[in-house]
């Protein structure tokens, strides 16, 4: 069995996307209506499909609950390029909880992207 894809519920599909996309290298794969929803894509076919929050579950979303009630994670083949996404995530003005550190046996941090999504990013020594 494989993970096939993540739903997140945002404000702001297109400002989501492009996060994901400039700063994790996924690829848009589809854009239905205008805004009104995507689908991303990595190298091993996991899909990150990002919608407005459905009315019938109470249209809520991280943003308009102001919390953050899941993380999600991205693991690097070095412990270099966690400082380099680290870096450009910086110079885009991007919230962080602090810098890169060593943590729980690895080297990582975490980041807030557009819809209040929790985003840890980190490298463990095989």
């Amino acid at each position: 069995m494989r993970l096939n894809h993540l739903d997140f519920h945002v404000p702001d599909i297109a400002a989501t996307a492009d996060f994901f996309i400039r700063h994790f290298g996924l690829r848009l794969k589809d854009m239905r209506g205008n805004n009104g929803l995507a689908i991303l894509e990595d190298d091993a076919g996991l899909e990150i499909v990002l919608s407005h929050a459905i009315a019938k579950f109470g249209t809520a979303d991280q943003v308009e609950l102001q919390r953050q009630t899941y993380h999600i994670g991205f693991i690097l083949p070095e412990r270099a390029d966690v400082d380099r996404v680290h870096a450009g995530l910086v110079a885009d003005g991007v919230a962080f909880s602090g810098p890169p550190a060593a943590m729980r046996g690895g080297w990582l941090f975490y980041c807030t992207a557009p819809g209040n999504i929790l985003v840890e990013v980190g490298w463990r020594p095989g």
